[in-house]
């Protein structure tokens, strides 16, 4: 798809501005965003008091770096609404993760919160290629997951045609691509493969599909899986990312003109990226854990929000606001396996290496006495399911083994099966990693 760069009065003033208006932005924002809290939350307030510091205390963005840290237990221990800002009856909105880990996260918006939230996706979408009058497919789950509402929302804030068809019924969701011929789909990487697959299915080919950009995310994926995305459905495929706490979808995205991680909105949300095991704050380039700051929410005001997510801040490029590069793993889902940290990420990359594999896996971890053990199963592309040979399937699974060996340190077992072994998602986010090993007490 060929897309003609933005010019500057077809953008938000602000996404052209320069680094010091955008600086002397966040300034006031900032310390808007950190009085809010401090004055309406009590978790805040005893958290600034507790660490001596107080909001007239920052006087320069660098400041920012004295304030405490907030992590999803304070959100889990404040359930449901202990944390948030405004009065119950003021929240026009509540929206929570699905807490597969815990209690859920709850999370609140007014109006404005509502409105700057569409205004953002809206913002996301354009940048990703999306124009007033097209058509965009919604397979982002409806209700409380944040992913079809704040789509729903952002698309017909920047004025397009919204299908609004939710995660499943596979496929539907063809059918109704292939009859209202939409130029969007907004939809997780991993569900996008299962309706790809299910128009190889019916034998449509990439050029026969309307859809000319994706707009993908709630969980990671790389350059290997983009690649494969876009060469099964012929589009564009585009990064955005957020999350609950902070937002939802739409606090970054890429541009299509680069395509070369998502751009954060930082009028909106303020990133650090530090040192997952100090918390110092480390310089733009340098990898770490992302934190965000929220500059104008209401109803749910985030400081300092360590999202687990390991980035680095990249400079500006499409737009004057910084970058984020590909996500490479959580903190909190890094796997330790006979003394190597591991991400499934990286053994994502070497499976979709091989182009006689296709992007769906799982890692099943287990243990033997005190040895951990790793199977990595993957599956052949339906074009090669049944045409090779053993012998063929053999050494595919044996060049894995050795790019796993080789590049993330570790000794796995490789299962290649057949096309469609794998359960596949219906609902949006695949199950990657099946881990059996016994807790630690």
């Amino acid at each position: 798809m060929t897309v003609k760069k933005p010019m500057p009065g077809d953008l938000e003033p602000i996404e052209t501005a320069s680094r010091d208006e955008i600086s002397a932005l966040q300034l006031q924002r900032l310390k808007w965003s950190l009085q809010h809290a401090y004055d309406n939350v009590p978790f805040h307030k005893k958290a600034f008091d507790d660490m001596g510091v107080h909001p007239s205390d920052l006087k320069t963005l660098a400041d920012l770096s004295k304030f405490p840290f907030m992590t999803k237990t304070a959100l889990r221990d404040h359930y449901p609404f202990g944390l948030f800002a405004v009065p119950r009856d003021k929240i026009a909105r509540l929206h929570a993760s699905s807490g597969t880990t815990g209690k859920s996260i709850v999370v609140g918006y007014t109006t404005q919160d509502i409105d700057t939230w569409a205004n953002l996706v809206a913002r996301s979408i354009r940048a990703a290629g999306g124009r007033a009058g097209d058509m965009l497919h919604n397979a982002y789950g409806y209700g409380m997951f944040t992913g079809g509402l704040g789509a729903h929302y952002g698309a017909e804030r920047l004025g397009c045609t919204v299908v609004p068809m939710s995660g499943g019924q596979t496929e539907k969701q063809v059918a109704q691509i292939l009859d209202f011929q939409p130029q969007i789909i907004m939809v997780t990487p991993s569900y996008s493969l299962v309706i790809a697959e299910e128009f190889e299915r019916l034998g449509i080919t990439p050029d026969q599909i309307s859809l000319k950009v994706g707009i993908f995310g709630a969980e990671p994926w790389g350059e290997g899986m983009r690649a494969e995305i876009e060469r099964k459905l012929g589009l564009d495929a585009i990064d955005i990312y957020g999350l609950t706490e902070v937002m939802g979808p739409g606090v970054a995205c890429e541009c299509i003109e680069s395509k070369d991680g998502p751009v954060i909105w930082e009028d909106h949300f303020y990133p650090e990226i530090v040192n997952p095991e100090t918390g110092e704050v480390v310089a733009d380039g340098e990898d770490g854990e992302l934190v965000f700051t929220s500059l104008s929410k209401e109803a749910f005001p985030v400081i300092r929000y360590r999202t687990r997510d390991l980035t680095r801040l990249l400079p500006p490029t499409s737009r004057s606001f910084r970058r984020m590069g590909k996500i490479t793993g959580r903190s909190d889902d890094m796997l330790i396996v006979r003394g190597v940290n591991v991400f499934p990420s990286q053994i994502e990359e070497q499976i979709l290496r091989d182009k006689r594999l296709s992007g769906n896996y799982q890692i099943l971890l287990s243990r033997e006495g005190h040895m951990d053990n790793v199977e990595v199963r993957c599956e052949l592309q339906r074009e090669f399911s049944g045409s090779l040979s053993p012998a063929e399937v053999a050494l595919i699974s044996k060049e894995l083994q050795h790019h796993i060996k080789t590049i993330v340190g570790i000794s796995t077992r490789i299962t290649v099966l057949g096309f469609d072994s794998i359960p596949r998602t219906q609902t949006g986010k695949a199950r990657r990693l099946i881990d059996e090993r016994p807790r630690q007490i």
